[in-house]
């Protein structure tokens, strides 16, 4: 019997160390952060800019939206959507920043906040949307 617990936290954890991976191999330093119902994924610092970044990733194993809900955005963080794919399939990595989700929510999430009387029980960011920020990993360059 498949433990859904388990597996989540085993796709997240896998979302977040192949983030840090990309990025240990762009030349940046980063480091995943530990912890329960954190707000930090992960802290990524570029020694050529002196700047650091907040990172979130979200990770799904196949091709799905991303349950996410618009309040909990954070301008400020950049959200790394990954796509883990099957073993034989590399990775589909999506980076984009908190700001520009929020700067067209309704590109973003489609249906889920279109009726504000009513709003989705699973708000969900689209992974159609996404597409043009797929390995957009200059955004650390910013």
């Amino acid at each position: 019997m498949k433990n859904y617990s388990q597996d989540q936290q085993l796709t997240g954890m896998a979302g977040e160390f192949l983030t840090v991976g990309k990025l240990f191999k762009r030349g940046y330093q980063a480091s995943v952060t530990f912890g329960n119902a954190k707000a930090i994924d992960v802290l990524v610092y570029n020694p050529k800019n002196d700047k650091s970044y907040i990172v979130q990733v979200k990770t799904l194993r196949h091709k799905n939206c991303f349950l996410l809900k618009k309040d909990n955005l954070k301008p400020d963080h950049i959200y790394v959507f990954i796509f883990l794919n099957d073993f034989e399939q590399s990775e589909e990595f999506f980076i984009i920043s908190g700001q520009e989700i929020m700067q067209d929510i309704d590109k973003f999430f489609g249906s889920s906040y279109r009726n504000p009387n009513k709003p989705s029980n699973m708000p969900a960011i689209n992974y159609g949307p996404l597409a043009p920020f797929k390995d957009n990993w200059q955004i650390f360059e910013n």
